[in-house]
């Protein structure tokens, strides 16, 4: 069967998707955040979703970790330094079928000015017609991990054992839900 069909263009339902992250914190915590205001777009001519193109933005003013304390540090110049870098993006350069319902995805992610190459793993859960608003929506979780300090996130401080307070490593957790774009 051909998957191909008319070109599709999908955005992200800000209301029913989550940008998250997870960061060891002394060595002995996890500590999770989101980012609240984000947007993102999907296009492609599979209905598989194989070979789409995918858009994301987020304000790095809108981390939450549910501390304003750790927020405003985080939003600061050792941090993201919202104030001159307002936006983490990421444009894909491949969105390959792994399996029924596994991908892979690259491309490139650019945190404080700095571009490198990632990639993500996708959960794809299909697509469905929305029964109250009648939209055709598509469902993704997707998973990976950076280094923060790849991206000029470098402040760091150590534990009295010789630890950091905050891991390099970072691992994100997003969950999408996507509106096809009718007409």
């Amino acid at each position: 069967m051909d998957s191909t069909t008319a070109p599709a263009h999908w955005v992200i339902d800000s209301h029913h998707s989550e940008i998250g992250f997870k960061v060891k914190h002394l060595v002995i915590s996890t500590t999770t955040g989101k980012f609240k205001d984000f947007s993102g777009s999907i296009e492609t001519v599979n209905t598989d979703f194989t070979g789409a193109t995918i858009r994301f933005s987020a304000k790095t003013d809108s981390i939450d970790t549910a501390s304003d304390y750790r927020d405003t540090h985080l939003k600061s110049a050792e941090f993201f330094d919202s104030a001159n870098f307002p936006e983490i993006s990421f444009e894909s350069t491949e969105f390959i079928k792994v399996d029924e319902e596994d991908y892979h995805l690259k491309g490139n992610l650019t945190i404080k000015g700095v571009t490198k190459a990632v990639q993500l793993e996708v959960d794809h859960f299909g697509t469905t017609k929305d029964p109250f608003s009648g939209k055709t929506k598509a469902g993704f979780e997707i998973n990976g991990k950076i280094k923060r300090k790849d991206f000029g996130l470098t402040w760091d401080v150590l534990t009295e054992a010789g630890g950091a307070v905050v891991s390099d490593e970072v691992k994100l957790h997003i969950h999408v839900e996507a509106d096809k774009v009718e007409g």
